[in-house]
Formats: C-alpha cells, structure tokens, sequence
C-alpha cells in the first residue's frame, strides 16, 4: 500500500520559519523521525519512508502554496494513486495554534492553496489534516501573520505537538480517514 502525503508551504529560507509552512514542517518532522532525506524533484521536494509496510511518499510542493494544486496532481499521476490515497497538511486560522482537525473531504475555508489543490483535482473529496495557527493578529493583517515567523512559544508547542502528528498521519495509512479523525481530532 502506498499512500502521497502532501504539507503545504513556500519553498525557500524566507518561509522556512512561517507559520504557513506548518505543513512542510510536519512532513520535516515525519522524515526526520525515520531519518529520511527531502530530494529536489520536479514539482517539490520528495522522500519516503516506511510504516507497517506502507510506503509513504512525502512531497512539500515546491510551486509556492497558491498554486500548490499542480504538484498534487503531477505526484498522484506519478504515483498511481488515488484521492483516497491522499492527505494534505495544512495551515488553519480557525484553530488554536497546535490543534489538529482531520477531515475527508470538505470546502477550503478560505486557504488559498487548499483552493487551487480542490480546483484542479476537480474534488474536494480528499482527506486533509489542519494544523491550527491561531488567529492572533489585528484585522486586515492576515497575510502579515500568516507568513510571518512563529513565536518562541508557538516553536515549542510545535516541539511538544510534532509527535501527535506524526502519529495521526501514520494512523491514517494503518486504519483509514474516519478512525484518525476519531482519534485525533481536537489533541
């Protein structure tokens, strides 16, 4: 079984420490945890591990989160692979920084590179695991937040969080969407 997991952010050293690069740095975590090397291919940076005979792909598009749709769609053709077969790490406003929120399918909320993936896959029906960033910012000042630096306390949330979503994200390949969701939803 083969599974593409996808974590959403800009590819350079100006994002690296931005909260909309969660998803790179979940799938960092990930890799990191099975001792596993990012290479530069085409469409972002990939590498794979192993879990419970599982092979998963990990992919940090490298088309910059807006247009993160077409390095979703080039890896799932690459890979053979089904929307099913997919889960997307995302940043998310809406949720206190560190909360994770699993879903199957489901609308974009207003995230930009959620929309572009949900545009060009033609579906919407495709698991996703949302990373909570916190809203903590004066209006109109949305963009300033998201893609600025996360904060020594957010860091160490981060640090202290980083192994829940590792194991939500292997617990996905093992039993399926709706039983992650039960699990984790809300840690």
């Amino acid at each position: 079984m083969k599974y593409l997991i996808v974590g959403l952010g800009n590819p350079g050293p100006e994002y690296e420490n931005t909260r909309h690069n969660i998803g790179y740095m979940v799938l960092d975590a990930l890799a990191n945890a099975s001792n596993a090397v990012f290479s530069d291919k085409r469409y972002g940076f990939r590498t794979e591990i192993k879990h419970k005979s599982r092979k998963l792909v990990l992919v940090k598009p490298t088309t910059f989160m807006n247009i993160s749709g077409n390095a979703v769609r080039y890896w799932l053709n690459k890979e053979k692979l089904d929307t099913d077969r997919l889960m997307v790490i995302l940043d998310d406003i809406a949720l206190d920084f560190g909360k994770i929120r699993i879903r199957s399918k489901g609308g974009d909320s207003g995230h930009n590179g959620l929309s572009h993936i949900i545009d060009v896959l033609g579906t919407n029906q495709f698991p996703r695991m949302r990373v909570g960033i916190g809203k903590d910012f004066p209006p109109g000042r949305q963009t300033d937040y998201v893609l600025g630096n996360m904060t020594a306390e957010e860091v160490k949330i981060f640090k202290e969080k980083k192994d829940t979503y590792i194991e939500a994200i292997q617990t996905f390949t093992v039993l399926g969407v709706e039983r992650t969701m039960n699990f984790y939803n809300n840690k």
